[in-house]
């Protein structure tokens, strides 16, 4: 396989959870899409001639930093002026689901009635907006632990922080996830 290739078969695979882990820290689409695009061809550019094995962190990385521009720019831009885009609502139903794996599950196929179905659907839209509303360290944290299954040295690396902190942030994350459920009848 072409260094090439394997470039793009690594962009590829790692594309559409960027995409999501991206929408819900930025919680705008088009401006995640933009900032995985950029992240993308900032690996392509700098480190494509880097070892295939050191790109999975490498990307992390470089999204997570992406990300970070972006919010510093907003809020430069947010000081400076209002824009009427920002006044308006969002629609929460385009939106997608953290969990989509659990929807694909093997065990489930084609075997699940309606109600399970609707129920399980409400449920995952519920841990959604939950993991949303988690404050930006938090939820960055627990995307790269639980959705990225990155053990705490690589989320550190990934989030430039230590190791601790990662654990800090991830446990809140889930105690308050937990609670939040907990408050709307969901026990997990």
């Amino acid at each position: 396989m072409t260094p090439e290739q394997a470039l793009a078969d690594f962009l590829k695979s790692v594309e559409k959870r960027a995409f999501k882990r991206t929408v819900f820290n930025v919680r705008n689409e088009e401006s995640a899409l933009d900032i995985v695009q950029d992240a993308m061809i900032r690996l392509a550019e700098r480190y494509a001639d880097r070892p295939t094995e050191e790109w999975p962190m490498l990307f992390q990385r470089i999204l997570s930093n992406a990300t970070m521009d972006w919010f510093r720019r907003q809020k430069v831009r947010n000081a400076l002026f209002t824009s009427l885009d920002d006044l308006e609502a969002t629609d929460e139903d385009s939106g997608f689901d953290l969990l989509e794996y659990l929807q694909t599950d093997a065990t489930n196929s084609g075997t699940e009635s309606a109600a399970d179905g609707a129920y399980r659907s409400e449920v995952m839209s519920i841990i959604e907006s939950e993991v949303a509303a988690l404050p930006n360290r938090q939820r960055e944290a627990f995307l790269l632990r639980y959705w990225e299954d990155l053990d705490v040295a690589e989320t550190a690396q990934a989030m430039g922080c230590s190791e601790g902190s990662v654990k800090t942030h991830c446990s809140r994350a889930v105690h308050a996830l937990a609670q939040a459920l907990k408050a709307r009848g969901i026990a997990l």
